[in-house]
């Protein structure tokens, strides 16, 4: 802290900082400076320091050139020194802390920045800090540049050697494989000393991780240095299973999120929980990222239960191209009605929320840039504009306030369904996990209305829907099915207003009826009465259902769809609903560590707006006319010839003949329909035209194992793109869209 003397009497304190006007205190420095957002971020890192890790200002220097060339681009925010006498002996530093302002998204770009002013002064911790993330690193001096672990948290003032050897080795951040195998530890500790199948021991595993996610977040600050799931914590407390009080937190504090039945427990031996308690409490779940636990968690479930629980993971490189390729922006709804463990859901949410962070950080910078070529301003007021302009952005993107750009990204843009309790279950908790849009996934039939789910309300579905099933005409619309309590109905009609309340209507006047009874698919078969129809075949025409006009689609299908004769019928209906985008062709083993053997594509479909719509519609009729008048002439003759042979044969009493002449004339009139069916829709095709995106791809990022980590991709951009390949298919995509005909001159694989 400044000496009282050298502060002047009147400022204003804001957790022990002090500031004055438009001016902060750097206790450091000795000075008063403008009160920029980045330097409020600094000097509330520094108390930070001070008051929690117990650092005197002795040991610390702020806004520190590293290269000692004096160069303004090698300044680093604090340098910290073991102790007093080691920054006077000018030994190497402890810490080197790297603070940007809450607007800023800290990336790779900012991790190297820390790393190289900790390689510049031998430090062996480097931090980087904003309000938004923290995070600790570990310098590997003798390796070259790059090599850095992620660790859980700094030295104190205080810390022995023994205390931070001890700091490096716990409380790690998962690396891929470690997460992987330590789940697979765990796993394995359920089997073996609770005879559990794997589905149940998943089940327990996940209650676990959810418990650690609250304590880490709830419970454990970076103010203590007790880390309260841990074996030692626990078997400290008073009661025969701490670990159940705990779970039986974690879920009264999620109570309104329905995770949890209400009567549910822990179903594990004390002494079980404890033992994964013990494999899990030197990692650091929350501060760990989410593409690091996405993958290994979805690794851990592919090897572990193949068929049982694998099928509803699609794997990571084809939910980031199928994001990729829709385009997601901020204020876009997305639903996916067989949502699994919320893959696609999950990846909306973070291109999204990147997006918008992103915006705010160049509204920042571009005001700023303003601010600074303004020469009639003094630095003081262009402190205070800047202070004003970054707490404007800042409300804007508060996620706890309702109406801010990140809290309608969480709670009114994402929304799934799952029929498969524990599906829906494991995604509402991934999503938490991974920033929050949990309140929109419900456990629930896809094919009908729930909540914030019904027709025409979402710009973006994405799905990998279960394939092989049949929906039969004996799966009906269930009473449980179309019934909420009475304040929840009233709470989504509030939000949802009319259209919530038309879809709730058609559902529920259609109770006791086969689900299959709401589509048209089944009808346009042409095979009679209602039937069963594939699973897949239904979740095409409830995912154009559920799309606004003009919405994106974006499905996995078995590649039968798109070559089947027999279900010509569904690429018809298709055509006649939305543009078909893009056929994406996958090895015949993308899915196969999922416990799906089927070749499968992925189809991109646009649907049609309100005046496309009609304009096609328009067209099918008259190319429909046209064919039919164009062959009127030559069936009125032929149906006359034969009807006329008809009537001679039964003149003659040739029983025979007249039912060879009457197949003939069944025969020919359905063979005639067929021919104009087939006329018209060519014709259709030649004035509705429009150009689709065909490829064959050969490697996508997954082996038949479920490998995902350093596999040929050449689906979106990425280090492991084949050597072979120039642009990803993702890339050729987006050139084909801007100029169709360039592709079709130069013969390009499309």
């Amino acid at each position: 802290m400044a000496k009282k003397q050298s502060v002047p009497q009147q400022y204003a304190k804001t957790d022990q900082i002090q500031i004055q006007g438009n001016k902060i205190f750097s206790p450091l420095r000795q000075k008063w400076i403008p009160l920029t957002p980045e330097e409020m971020v600094r000097q509330q890192y520094l108390q930070v320091l001070v008051d929690e890790y117990g650092f005197a200002h002795t040991q610390i220097t702020e806004e520190m050139e590293v290269t000692g060339r004096g160069s303004a681009q090698a300044r680093a925010d604090f340098v910290i020194w073991r102790t007093p006498q080691d920054k006077v002996d000018e030994k190497s530093p402890l810490i080197v802390v790297e603070c940007k302002a809450d607007n800023v998204t800290i990336d790779h770009a900012v991790y190297a920045q820390g790393e190289n002013y900790a390689r510049l002064t031998n430090a062996p911790f480097f931090v980087t800090h904003n309000h938004r993330e923290t995070r600790y690193w570990r310098v590997l001096h003798d390796k070259m540049p790059k090599h850095v672990e992620e660790i859980d948290g700094i030295p104190h003032a205080d810390a022995t050697d023994k205390e931070i050897k001890e700091l490096i080795g716990r409380l790690k951040v998962f690396k891929e494989d470690e997460f992987a195998d330590l789940l697979h530890q765990c796993h394995n500790v359920i089997r073996n000393r609770e005879k559990r199948d794997p589905v149940a021991a998943f089940d327990e595993i996940a209650k676990i991780l959810f418990v650690k996610v609250f304590v880490e977040r709830e419970l454990k600050t970076k103010k203590k240095r007790q880390n309260l799931f841990s074996v030692e914590f626990l078997k400290d407390q008073i009661g025969n299973n701490p670990l159940e009080e705990l779970f039986q937190k974690t879920k009264e504090h999620y109570k309104s999120d329905r995770i949890f039945e209400a009567d549910e427990k822990l179903n594990l031996k004390p002494a079980t929980g404890l033992e994964i308690v013990r494999l899990l409490e030197k990692y650091n779940l929350s501060d760990t990222s989410e593409d690091i636990k996405g993958i290994a968690f979805e690794r851990f479930l592919g090897k572990t239960f193949r068929g049982e629980i694998g099928q509803f993971f699609t794997p990571r490189p084809i939910v980031e191209f199928m994001v990729r390729m829709v385009e997601p922006k901020e204020g876009e709804i997305i639903c996916d009605p067989a949502s699994g463990s919320g893959g696609f859901l999950i990846r909306f949410f973070e291109i999204v929320r990147q997006q918008i962070l992103a915006d705010a950080d160049r509204q920042y910078q571009e005001y700023k840039a303003k601010i600074e070529r303004d020469k009639k301003l003094s630095t003081e007021g262009k402190a205070t504009m800047l202070s004003a302009k970054f707490n404007e952005i800042q409300v804007a993107l508060d996620h706890d306030r309702e109406g801010s750009r990140l809290w309608n990204l969480a709670n009114r843009c994402i929304y799934g369904t799952d029929a498969n309790d524990r599906m829906a279950r494991t995604s509402k908790m991934n999503m938490i996990m991974h920033g929050d849009g949990h309140g929109g996934v419900h456990h629930h039939d896809g094919f009908l209305n729930v909540n914030g789910i019904f027709e025409s309300r979402f710009d973006i579905i994405l799905t990998n829907p279960p394939f092989g099933a049949n929906v039969e005409p004996s799966d009906k619309i269930l009473e449980e099915q179309v019934q909420l309590p009475d304040e929840i109905e009233r709470e989504y009609a509030r939000i949802y207003g009319d259209p919530y309340r038309e879809a709730l209507a058609r559902v529920r006047a259609a109770k006791d009826k086969p689900i299959a009874s709401l589509f048209q698919l089944p009808k346009v078969k042409g095979k009679g009465p209602l039937g069963k129809i594939k699973t897949e075949l239904l979740f095409i025409e409830r995912c154009l259902d559920l799309l606004k006009p003009g919405g994106r689609l974006g499905i996995v299908l078995p590649e039968s769809v798109f070559n089947n004769p027999s279900l010509a019928y569904v690429r018809e209906f298709c055509e006649n609903h939305a543009f078909i985008r893009a056929v994406i062709s996958l090895p015949q083993d993308t899915f196969v560590s999922s416990g799906a053997s089927v070749k499968a594509s992925l189809l991109f479909m646009q649907k049609f707006t309100r005046e496309e719509q009609t304009d096609l519609e328009a067209k099918i009729v008259a190319a429909g006319e046209e064919t039919r008048e164009k062959y009127a002439p030559e069936i009125a003759k032929r149906t006359k010839d034969l009807e006329d042979a008809i009537e001679e044969a039964k003149k003659k009493r040739d029983a025979d003949r007249r039912k060879s002449l009457q197949k003939e004339l069944h025969d020919y009139r359905r063979d005639v329909e067929e021919r104009i069916k087939g006329e018209a829709r060519a014709l259709l095709k030649e004035r509705f035209p429009y150009p689709i995106f065909l490829y064959e791809a050969d490697h996508v990022g997954i082996t038949a194992t479920g490998e995902t980590d350093r596999v040929p991709n050449e689906l979106v951009p990425n280090e492991y793109k084949p050597a072979d390949i120039e642009q990803t298919t993702f890339e050729l995509y987006r050139r084909f869209k801007a100029n169709p005909r360039l592709f079709l001159e130069v013969g390009t694989r499309v």
